[in-house]
């Protein structure tokens, strides 16, 4: 089992561990991992500040050819974004319990719960950005 915990923040000497990234049975990729509560969380808190690393579209001919490019969210309408931390690892729902923002001025994207979230539970977003999106994933036309 993989398992890593993020720290999010420090009060009073004491650490409030929120996410932790572990095996997801939701993915089925080599290294099937997805981000997990360590806690209840609750609607609207924020979950975790991805910062990225943005480059101009016209780069991503160069990113196509990797991994990487599953992996890239659109980034304002002449960049695309490598998210750093955590961010990458959200696996998707149609029916996802956060939801994210990208935050231009911290250069980071930001996850939020859009529902409440028990202890244990994979936290999802949907990958089409809007959570209501019902919109085929790119990587299953693809494949399709």
């Amino acid at each position: 089992m993989i398992k890593k915990t993020i720290i999010l923040r420090q009060k009073n000497a004491q650490v409030i561990y929120m996410i932790e990234i572990r095996t997801s049975s939701l993915s089925n990729g080599e290294l099937n991992r997805g981000v997990f509560a360590t806690r209840d969380i609750s609607k609207g808190e924020l979950i975790h500040e991805a910062p990225v690393i943005p480059y101009p579209n016209e780069e991503h001919v160069f990113i196509e050819k990797t991994l990487l490019a599953d992996y890239v969210f659109e980034y304002g309408a002449n960049h695309t974004a490598i998210l750093l931390g955590y961010g990458m690892l959200f696996n998707h729902s149609y029916k996802p319990n956060a939801t994210y923002d990208i935050n231009f001025n911290n250069h980071t994207f930001d996850f939020y719960a859009y529902t409440d979230i028990k202890a244990g539970e994979e936290i999802l977003i949907n990958y089409n950005g809007d959570v209501d999106n019902n919109d085929p994933l790119w990587f299953n036309e693809e494949n399709g």
